[in-house]
């Protein structure tokens, strides 16, 4: 079986070692949006990037390492996206939040032979 259709794609860049109450930023955005009911959240960790201190971190510098980008994806409803977005104010400090229009293909499920 297949779904599909419109959607919004949120996605929230923030630094590795950023915290909320102790324990990572990307944690915290990720079961907020499971306690909301959005669809999926996906973290995905930089290997290299920059943001606004404008200095590069890599994997490849042991001294830079420390703080690499990390992404949170989640796709859902557009309704969904848009009320999940005050939660983020009360989290980020700093960062970058990009929520784009997509159009999703979903597999679900296999039929039987």
């Amino acid at each position: 079986m297949r779904l599909q259709g419109s959607a919004l794609r949120l996605t929230v860049f923030v630094g590795e070692s950023d915290t909320w109450h102790h324990k990572p930023l990307y944690s915290e955005i990720v079961h907020r949006a499971h306690r909301c009911g959005l669809a999926g959240a996906t973290v995905l960790r930089g290997v290299e990037g920059f943001g606004a201190s404008n200095r590069v971190h890599t994997t490849r510098l042991l001294s830079l390492s420390q703080d690499l980008p990390v992404a949170v994806i989640i796709v859902d409803e557009p309704a969904k996206v848009r009320d999940f977005l005050p939660e983020l104010d009360e989290l980020i400090a700093e960062g970058l939040v990009i929520v784009d229009p997509v159009e999703v293909v979903r597999y679900v499920g296999r039929e039987p032979r």
